[in-house]
């Protein structure tokens, strides 16, 4: 293994989690939705528990609907100790501008 390829693995030594992009309004940061599903003590039914990331994305790439992976990364802010390792899969539909409808039929 290179030194390169080492140094990039020992950086991603923390936790990652996958999750859905719902807020990119913020410069160089992303809202990242992330749903775990876990057992009930007490009905053994599988519930989705939903926790909400504040992740780093330098280049501001990501876009709402984007899915994305994290990785723990050391502090950057008050609320920001993850950053976005990739993009997993692009929103639906694509990131075409909505057209305005102005009312006025022809």
């Amino acid at each position: 293994m290179t030194e390169s390829a080492q140094r990039a693995r020992a950086r991603q030594r923390g936790t990652s989690k996958i999750g859905v992009v719902v807020s990119d309004g913020l410069d160089k940061t992303v809202t990242v939705k992330v749903v775990t599903p876990t057992q009930h003590r007490l009905y053994q039914r599988t519930v989705r528990r939903t926790s909400k990331f504040m992740a780093h994305d330098p280049q501001n790439r990501c876009k709402s609907g984007d899915t994305v992976e994290i990785v723990e990364c050391r502090p950057l802010s008050k609320r920001k100790r993850w950053r976005v390792a990739r993009i997993v899969r692009p929103a639906a539909g694509g990131r075409q501008e909505a057209t305005v409808d102005n009312g006025v039929s022809s």
